[in-house]
């Protein structure tokens, strides 16, 4: 009888703990403040020598982010993921906080996913390919636009292909340019 007990017992605390994980696993862990040490996942190249917004992939498992050198190479790796699933966060640089585009910080982040993002501005991204210039304020990206042109989308918005390196975006404000690495 004892043993009856046991079994049930142990299945319910199995049960719960592997819930206790999935709820642990659904709140994604804080971006990385980025050094001197982060290194573009495409380029190879470290991230502080380019201008414009950065970003970074936080996977399930590795303990150091991926890193890109443009907010469109982040964008992109979402759609190139062998496993999307092992993707626990993508963050980029919220360029509403930066301090300038030649310095977009270390540590103001938005969640790639959250954030809007100005396509066919006259910016470009790190590699000098058109970027997809991040905010997590839709007045800050509605304001860029003013000055620099372009168009606001959601991340959910932003074109597969256009991501992927396809021509410009569908604004009329910026010159072709294909995205480089």
């Amino acid at each position: 009888m004892k043993r009856r007990m046991f079994m049930p017992a142990f299945g319910i605390l199995v049960l719960l703990s592997a819930c206790g994980d999935d709820e642990a696993d659904s709140v994604p862990p804080p971006p990385v403040a980025l050094t001197r040490d982060a290194i573009g996942h495409y380029c190879g190249m470290s991230l502080v020598e380019h201008a414009g917004p950065k970003g970074q992939a936080l996977m399930r498992d590795a303990a150091a982010p991926v890193w890109f050198s443009s907010a469109r190479d982040t964008i992109a790796y979402s759609h190139l993921a062998e496993r999307p699933n092992a993707i626990r966060a993508l963050y980029v640089s919220d360029m509403a906080k930066a301090a300038s585009w030649d310095d977009p910080g270390a540590t103001n982040w938005v969640d790639a996913r959250q954030a809007y993002f100005v396509l066919g501005s006259t910016r470009r991204g790190g590699m000098g390919a058109e970027e997809a210039v991040p905010f997590s304020d839709r007045g800050a990206a509605e304001r860029f636009v003013a000055e620099h042109g372009g168009h606001v989308l959601a991340f959910a918005e932003v074109p597969r292909d256009w991501a992927l390196g396809g021509e410009a975006s569908t604004a009329p404000a910026a010159a072709p340019a294909r995205h480089v690495h």
